[in-house]
């Protein structure tokens, strides 16, 4: 194939900045002519989209020598970080507002890998090699660092871009068996940019999706490919699941969440599961954070699991702890940090929560709602206002959240509710009551927090703790440790039980 070239382009200017640098010091040595911009930057400019702080440039020599050369005259912050078995070295530049980039400078080659393996085989190739290895046309655009001149060795770049077509630069089954995450990254950049995935692409990712489970693929790489997909603006976040689940792709890594597709609900839904998670999804803020994306994405995956249907209609009783404990799981196998596992579990464990508020509730109500959700309050009012845009729900029947916002704001300008504790130690608790420890010291000290939210103590005052704790022991009827157990939830807090309703 030939090269097609066009006139340069005129980047942003703390690229150009960054680009000056290398270029001035490379000017009038073997390096000019020689270096070329690649891939992300040039088709994000194109395509008018903001791009990260990070370039990559490709040369018919060594990247190395380069790395090192750039480093002695100063421009890089540090010395480069080199991969002499791939050719490549990363290096840090500063452009003129002071913003740190990443630069990775790539030396020009072909690659070939084995069926297991994601280290491939690496020889010096020419720019036309390079290029091919990629992965799809829209990436293989080169802009000559000297003379500006853009090329698009494929022929396809250029008219890709601008008929918003994914396509491999060789034949796909090739790239795709090169690297099977490619595969993942064409669901990206379709719903990232809104385009089409060319058919035979389409195709070989339908036929070889099973690839993905490949052991040259780590649960890592995946999982990070996915988190791309879950960050992106609602409703193309909600086009890369769908893409996902029609590839065949999603039943590889996470072939938890297929039973939604086709689990039916009842009364005010209208959709079944998935496609009311999908809705949900478009109702997310652009700064959501990954664990609010994360549980709104599965915050129903215990739904059919827990499914029954009697005369009454379709329920899914506990189907908020059944998808805290599938979506702990599926996070284990892909490797997420356990901070982040323990972050989406709780929300998904408690989004049922806020959505259960009712106007005529208690400001004690209100309290017990504050202290349930601790931390993850203002997260969980988030979900649930995401979630109820998949329900046909009435007005009358829907939590007011504006309303719980507002009350919540003046509880906790009056008192920190989440920190109320028992004015009682355990200690002070067993001297009191003659008993030793057991499950007893914890609905002693839940009865306790209960009476402070109900008004009825207030905080610190352990000399009415005292005897309110008395006459309450005095009135259990408590034979065996199960019925000690139940006593954590005094017969008072049952306004604010969560059963599953029809939601």
């Amino acid at each position: 194939m030939s090269a097609m070239i066009t006139s340069g382009l005129s980047l942003d200017p703390a690229i150009e900045s960054v680009l000056e640098r290398i270029r001035q010091v490379t000017a009038g040595t073997p390096y000019e002519g020689t270096l070329y911009l690649v891939g992300g930057v040039l088709r994000d400019h194109l395509l008018g989209v903001p791009h990260g702080n990070d370039l990559d440039l490709v040369l018919e020599g060594d990247a190395l020598a380069l790395a090192r050369f750039l480093h002695q005259q100063g421009v890089t912050r540090h010395a480069p970080v080199t991969y002499p078995r791939f050719g490549t070295a990363m290096v840090h530049i500063l452009s003129q507002d002071g913003t740190e980039w990443t630069v990775e400078l790539v030396s020009a080659r072909a690659e070939r890998y084995s069926p297991d393996s994601r280290k491939p085989e690496v020889r010096q190739g020419t720019l036309q090699d390079d290029v091919l290895r990629r992965d799809f046309t829209i990436n293989t655009l080169l802009q000559n660092l000297h003379s500006g001149q853009l090329l698009d060795l494929t022929c396809k770049g250029l008219a890709d871009l601008r008929s918003g077509i994914i396509r491999t630069p060789l034949e796909p089954r090739v790239t795709f068996f090169d690297d099977p995450l490619r595969m993942l990254r064409a669901i990206r950049f379709a719903a990232r940019f809104e385009f089409t995935i060319e058919t035979a692409t389409w195709s070989a990712i339908v036929e070889h999706a099973g690839r993905l489970q490949s052991q040259a693929i780590s649960a890592e790489r995946i999982r990070d490919e996915f988190l791309r997909i879950v960050r992106l603006p609602g409703p193309k976040f909600r086009r890369g699941m769908e893409l996902l689940l029609t590839s065949r792709l999603l039943e590889q890594f996470l072939p938890e969440m297929l039973p939604m597709a086709g689990c039916t609900q009842g009364t005010w839904h209208i959709h079944d599961v998935w496609t009311h998670t999908l809705i949900t999804l478009e109702c997310l803020p652009d700064d959501a954070p990954d664990e609010v994306r994360l549980a709104l994405l599965w915050h129903d995956i215990g739904k059919p699991s827990t499914r029954s249907e009697d005369a009454t209609g379709i329920h899914f009783f506990h189907h908020a702890k059944a998808g805290a404990e599938i979506t702990r799981e599926l996070m284990t196998r892909l490797r997420f940090p356990n901070d982040v596992i323990k972050d989406v579990t709780a929300l998904i464990a408690h989004h049922m929560r806020p959505g259960e508020y009712r106007t005529g509730w208690s400001d004690a109500a209100v309290k017990r709602l504050i202290r349930d959700c601790g931390e993850y309050l203002e997260r969980l009012l988030l979900i649930t206002q995401c979630d109820r845009s998949g329900i046909n729900i009435p007005p009358e029947e829907a939590a007011n959240l504006d309303e719980l916002r507002a009350r919540i704001e003046r509880i906790n300008a009056l008192s920190d509710v989440a920190r109320i504790d028992s004015p009682l130690n355990g200690h002070e608790i067993m001297q009191q009551l003659g008993v030793g420890r057991g499950p007893h010291l914890r609905a002693a000290k839940d009865f306790l927090i209960n009476e402070i939210l109900e008004g009825r103590l207030s905080e610190g005052d352990k000399q009415t703790a005292l005897q309110l704790l008395t006459r309450w022991w005095q009135t259990q009827q408590v034979t065996s440790p199960d019925q000690i157990s139940s006593l954590h939830r005094p017969d008072n807090l049952r306004e604010n039980v969560v059963t599953d309703s029809p939601r």
